[in-house]
């Protein structure tokens, strides 16, 4: 059980300290994981209860949203096949990485959730009212959306810039993003309407984001304070107790400087050579102070 819970202690860890980025990919990763487990289970016990994608997708009938009202929210990290969650999460690094080099780590989680949203919103409204999709049914998974939010607001924010492909060389990031719309625009009428539909949303979101940003105004900012409150509902609330401090304002304030410094130390020892780089007595001095970062 000790090394058990040694093993545990350090994937928190590694979770705790990683890129938001990579946050993003591991629950992804997670839920894919979940949804393969879930999926074998159904299919030996031959019972639908089992499949987590009914539970975790958008219902495209109305009445079953009402339902399971969060699959707005666990559609854009649910994925069933192996190539359908690895393109995403490629294309999710690739645009990720270039979009934490001019906004902070909370715009790229809100614009993630927005740009799901908004995709799975597009793809509910053109379920119920386009004439093809009458007397149809349907359920949307994948990141595709939230991801295309990212990579358009990129797009949009940094047109020209370039990124090495493999066989084109360096190439413009515009035109990587006008390639996508353009696939999913004439892959709406050979499958997958709805998803191709809802991938739209999800890049027009990502441009409208850049072009309000340019005039100074934030459309994530309510999605960044309900994530924080989403948050603040599985932190532990503490008792206030009342102690005589034993140190003087000097010495405490010295010492929270030092605590700081000694961490700000590991993350640059992390970010340089690896979570696996550390010794375990500073593995265990980050994961005590863990709370406080």
């Amino acid at each position: 059980m000790h090394v058990e819970s040694l093993m545990l202690k350090e994937l928190f860890l590694k979770y705790k300290v990683s890129n938001p980025l990579f946050k993003l990919i591991y629950i992804n990763l997670l839920v894919f994981i979940l949804v393969q487990i879930c999926q074998t289970s159904s299919f030996l016990f031959q019972s639908a209860l089992f499949d987590l994608v009914l539970w975790l997708g958008i219902p495209s009938d109305l009445s079953s949203l009402l339902l399971k009202p969060w699959t707005l929210i666990t559609y854009m990290f649910t994925h069933s096949g192996l190539m359908h969650i690895l393109f995403n999460l490629i294309w999710l690094y690739f645009s990720g990485q270039i979009f934490l080099q001019y906004f902070n780590k909370q715009k790229l989680f809100s614009l993630y959730i927005l740009g799901g949203i908004t995709g799975g919103l597009t793809y509910l409204i053109a379920y119920n009212l386009l004439p093809v999709f009458s007397g149809q049914s349907s359920q949307l998974i994948g990141a595709s959306a939230a991801v295309l939010a990212i990579l358009f607001a990129v797009a949009t924010y940094v047109p020209n810039y370039r990124v090495n492909l493999i066989f084109f060389g360096l190439i413009p990031i515009k035109y990587l993003a006008i390639a996508s719309v353009f696939i999913d625009i004439i892959s709406i009428p050979k499958g997958n309407a709805g998803g191709h539909i809802a991938h739209l949303g999800g890049a027009l979101i990502g441009i409208y984001f850049i072009l309000k940003w340019k005039k100074g105004k934030d459309i994530t900012s309510s999605i960044d304070g309900l994530i924080v409150s989403f948050l603040n509902l599985f932190k532990k609330k503490h008792l206030k107790t009342v102690y005589k401090r034993t140190k003087t304002d000097d010495e405490f304030r010295s010492d929270k400087a030092e605590r700081s410094v000694k961490i700000d130390t590991i993350l640059d020892k992390i970010a340089k050579s690896g979570y696996d780089s550390l010794t375990e007595k500073e593995k265990e001095y980050l994961f005590k102070n863990s709370k406080k970062m």
